[in-house]
């Protein structure tokens, strides 16, 4: 930090040249404004952010940039401005220019390129263009890890999961950006990979690893970042909230920007705050106050993106802050030096007064051509093609038809684009969205339309192209698909957008049951093309041929067409540890694993949950525990859910005739006792073998005890007949539905230690149970029984084996395990259980369906929590919502609104919820009055993974 103490020019003796230094603002307009020429000229701002809502084109960008230094050089300042902008590439490029600037694939694209000096070339490159406009600051590079790849919003933009890995790429865009002479920012401090989205939108996302869980996964690429000369660094304006660590923005908190950033990762240099025009920030703590916590906490520039008035506020806050002494003058100069340092490695008056503009980007225009082809060539990636369906000109003959089905889609929710959208969404202008018009991302229905055009000049036969909704698989689509030789599905993050899994999965159903004309059955060719995030159907292997393009600008789809005619061969790979081979790991077996008795060991198993209770950490009695890196034991803490010997035999043995079940123990054959036990179960329905729990003893773990067990368990499920995937977590019995969460650190050694056996810990899936109390004293939310009469749908309760047809016939839509078994058990007790229908009322089509069932049932003895709850209590289980439905979280809310009555009928006190999809159901289910139970993540692979590595017995 010595080095910010020399000798400051005097000119920033002034107040408010020095306070202008300190401050990042936006503005509206593609012109410079009266505002933002106010702001510069009597506040001496000192750097500006531009996003997509100001740029048109190249030229109009150098004017503007120009103008706006030439407004700065005018009104006496003494250094230029820093002007900032988001150029990640792939879906998020605030400038774009159809002629002049290139476009190039995303983050994680590069990555899957496999290549670091692709990497920086495109880096330098994309520098150089926005250089040439006179941008100098590059608001990058993306340095999160994303932990939980399914769930989080930023996709590629950022390379992967693996923390190496987004080191190693984010290190290389910087350095291009660098030697294009821009500075470089990293973001978004300290991760934004591993956000949980809880609450209303007045509530930030929240993370909830502890520092010393980030220390080794998701700081490593912001430390060598650090070391590697980053000029500047964002901190976000999330939450955290750990053992010992409690903030509510990140960017306020001296722990995080003070301790963690600058004394722990030893970064000295410019401190950039999010945006504090963020609704929660400015709903709780208010702009003014901000922006002197902001500054007190260590950051140097704070960032106001567009609004004047809370500008103005952010101005008059800090003065206040001064005057009153809660800001120290010295504290302010450190920070100035900070800045001013970083201009003078970017920036000059000659430099900022004479961009080069379209006569540097002309010359620059053919390399880069070439550099974008050769980047987005090398990206694609076709992660299976087991039916050898590519290129097209090997299934399809010049006369057959090829239809192509592309969802309605927006810009990167995180872009600068999809920004500019919302603000036109209120406005009639004929003219396009901005985004459209400056963005590399247009719209869904403009890009897929090209893509159609690409497919049908490239062939011979006629290409039908029709785009897709949450609506589902309607009349047309069937005729098209009947009609159609070969079917290409295109998805965007089907991940978060489900109506898009739930159609692709709709399609690939009707068909892999297509007939011959002579009845004989074949199935008709699908290609599924994921044009955002890998993780849409990287593991499902129902999706025989999956192709991964990791944006959809043009030039990503140009690419993708030739590699459906086969005009060159794909080289690219998953990144991350999706890309590594699961593999069970080769341990030698140290113990005898026998199958459980149940007369035998009923007692012994009593002792062994008792003691496993007692060993877990107190507060995580309902988890998973003891699990490192290092250790070949696990166990899965039963504690709160199964605390007598009774519920237990209940809970585990399901006694189904649709469920082979196999259980193991390690066990001392001298004293009886069991040291281990390990539950499975194969669902024939599905062909879903399940690890539904293991537990060791306390006193005998990281003695390969659980190791031992697992492989067992593994070797069983795969001679199954009719295996076709692994689960860990079981919803037949519900003790556990996964890896239990909600406590960072344990949770972190539990997926480490499984992600060791060969299980794809990224692709989670969230699950939860969740319980609703008090029930004779609720009621439902106000206007929600009116908003229901407007989901399309008729609502019923039926009882027995008579409903059973439809009923079964539904819930094929979806193969998640246990689902049938489920069912079948409410449907042959109809004393005790009943299902609840959502209908479409035109037709009596089955939208959607849940099972209601009471404590005297055989179900409720396989949910553990019904017998813990304490009171006489009701169960809503396994909801299936058709693909073809419309409004997934209406349908549910209904069938849960009439499940809660039935059960407050019958004189219950509780209501709980088994078996939830836990991702996107907690605002309108805590709205209805339920609270989580227990949260977990169930996860999935394919058994072909566990055939090719499992040892022999």
């Amino acid at each position: 930090m010595g080095s910010h103490d020399a000798k400051l020019d005097p000119v920033w003796d002034d107040t408010n040249k020095l306070l202008g230094q300190l401050f990042m603002m936006g503005f509206e307009g593609t012109t410079v404004t009266p505002q933002i020429r106010k702001l510069i000229q009597e506040h001496h701002l000192g750097s500006i952010l531009l996003t997509a809502k100001n740029l048109k084109s190249a030229e109009q960008t150098t004017q503007l940039v120009l103008e706006l230094q030439q407004c700065a050089y005018d009104a006496g300042h003494s250094v230029p401005l820093a002007i900032g902008l988001d150029q990640e590439n792939g879906g998020v490029n605030s400038l774009f220019d159809e002629i002049y600037i290139r476009q190039y694939p995303s983050a994680m694209g590069l990555a899957a390129t496999g290549s670091r000096d692709l990497a920086y070339e495109v880096a330098k490159a994309t520098a150089e263009e926005i250089s040439a406009c006179g941008i100098n600051l590059m608001m990058g590079p993306v340095l999160d890890v994303l932990t939980n790849v399914r769930n989080q919003p930023l996709g590629v933009r950022t390379t992967g999961d693996d923390p190496q890995e987004v080191s190693s790429y984010g290190v290389a865009f910087m350095k291009g950006y660098k030697e294009a002479g821009l500075a470089t920012m990293g973001k978004h401090f300290p991760s934004y990979g591993s956000l949980e989205f809880l609450g209303s939108a007045l509530d930030v996302p929240t993370i909830t690893e502890s520092l010393e869980s980030l220390s080794l996964n998701a700081l490593v690429p912001f430390r060598n970042a650090i070391k590697q000369g980053l000029d500047a660094m964002m901190v976000g304006g999330c939450a955290m909230n750990s053992a010992g660590l409690n903030v509510m923005h990140a960017c306020l908190s001296e722990q995080v920007v003070n301790d963690l950033l600058r004394n722990d990762l030893h970064f000295d240099g410019v401190v950039i705050s999010d945006c504090l025009e963020m609704e929660a920030l400015s709903h709780n703590i208010g702009v003014g106050g901000g922006t002197v916590m902001a500054i007190n906490a260590g950051c140097d520039i704070v960032l106001l993106c567009r609004s004047f008035v809370h500008q103005q506020e952010a101005l008059a806050g800090f003065k206040l802050g001064l005057e009153n002494g809660m800001i120290s003058r010295e504290r302010l100069r450190t920070s100035l030096k900070r800045v001013v340092d970083m201009k003078a490695k970017c920036t000059t008056w000659e430099k900022a007064l004479h961009p080069p503009g379209i006569s540097l980007l002309s010359k620059l225009q053919p390399s880069h051509t070439t550099l974008s082809t050769k980047a987005y060539n090398s990206s694609i990636t076709v992660v299976r093609d087991k039916n050898r369906l590519l290129p097209l000109t090997n299934i399809m003959e010049p006369e057959d038809e090829l239809l192509l089905l592309t969802p309605l889609v927006k810009p990167l929710a995180a872009s600068a684009a999809s920004r500019a959208l919302n603000d036109q969404a209120c406005t009639d202008s004929p003219e396009p969205a901005v985004w459209e018009r400056s963005a590399s991302v247009m719209s869904g229905e403009r890009v897929f339309r090209e893509l159609g055009r690409s497919l049908a000049r490239q062939r011979s036969g006629r290409v039908l192209h029709t785009s897709y909704t949450a609506n589902g698989v309607r009349p047309q689509h069937e005729n098209l698909i009947n009609r159609a030789s070969a079917i290409i599905i295109v998805t965007a993050d089907a991940n978060r957008n489900l109506y898009q899994n739930g159609f692709t999965k709709h399609v690939n159903m009707i068909c892999n049951l297509q007939y011959t004309s002579g009845g004989e059955k074949r199935e008709k060719p699908v290609i599924v093309v994921s044009v955002s995030s890998p993780y849409d159907f990287a593991m499902d292997q129902t999706i025989g041929t999956y192709v991964c393009t990791y944006d959809f600008t043009e030039t990503a789809l140009n690419s993708l067409v030739k590699v459906l005619y086969g005009e060159f061969t794909p080289a690219g790979a998953l990144p991350g540890t999706i890309s590594q081979s699961q593999k069970l790991s080769q341990s030698k077996q140290h113990w005898l694993v026998e199958a459980f008795n149940e007369e035998r060991d009923s007692n012994a198993l009593d002792v062994l949950v008792k003691s496993v209770v007692e060993g877990s950490t107190p507060g995580l009695r309902s988890e998973m525990s003891s699990a490192t890196s290092n250790s070949t034991s696990a166990a899965l803490n039963l504690s709160e859910m199964l605390c007598t010997h009774a519920n237990l035999n209940s809970a585990v043995l399901v006694r189904n005739a649709g469920v082979l079940e196999a259980h193991f123990v390690v066990r001392n054959s001298s004293t009886q006792a069991l040291y281990g036990f390990c539950s499975t179960y194969f669902f024939k329905a599905t062909g879903t073998g399940v690890i539904g729990a293991v537990f060791v003893d306390p006193s005998r773990r990281k003695l390969s005890i659980g190791h031992s067990l697992h492989s067992r368990a593994i070797r069983t499920l795969l001679q199954r007949e009719g295996i076709k995937r692994f689960q860990l977590g079981s919803r037949l019995p519900s003790i556990f539905l996964g890896i239990p969460t909600g406590h960072g650190g344990e949770r972190k050694r539990l997926r480490s230690w499984f992600a060791n056996l060969g299980w794809n810990t990224a692709l989670s899936r969230s699950v939860c149970s969740m319980v609703a109390r008090n029930l004779s004293a609720w009621n439902p939310p106000h206007g929600m029984a009116k908003s229901l009469q407007s989901a399309g749908a008729d609502f019923d309760l039926v009882y027995g084996w008579e409903y059973a047809g439809p009923v079964l016939e539904h819930i094929k839509t979806n193969n998640r395990q246990g689902l049938a078994e489920v069912y079948n058990m409410a449907l042959a007790d109809p004393a005790a259980c009943g299902i609840i229908r959502a209908k479409r009322p035109d037709d009596g089509a089955l939208l959607g369906t849940v099972v209601l069932y009471n404590m005297r049932s055989q179900l409720a003895d396989s949910v553990p929590a019904m017998k813990d709850i304490g009171e006489l209590a009701g169960g809503i289980s396994s909801p299936v919502i058709s693909p073809s439905a419309g409004d997934y979280s209406t349908l549910l809310q209904g069938l849960i609104l009439l499940g809660m009555r039935q059960i407050k009928q019958q004189g219950c006190n509780a209501c709980i919820l088994d078996y939830m999809d836990g991702d996107g159901v907690f605002d309108g289910l805590s709205a209805m009055g339920f609270s989580l139970l227990h949260a977990f993540e169930e996860i999935q692979c394919d058994a072909s993974t566990w055939a090719l590595s499992a040892p022999t017995s």
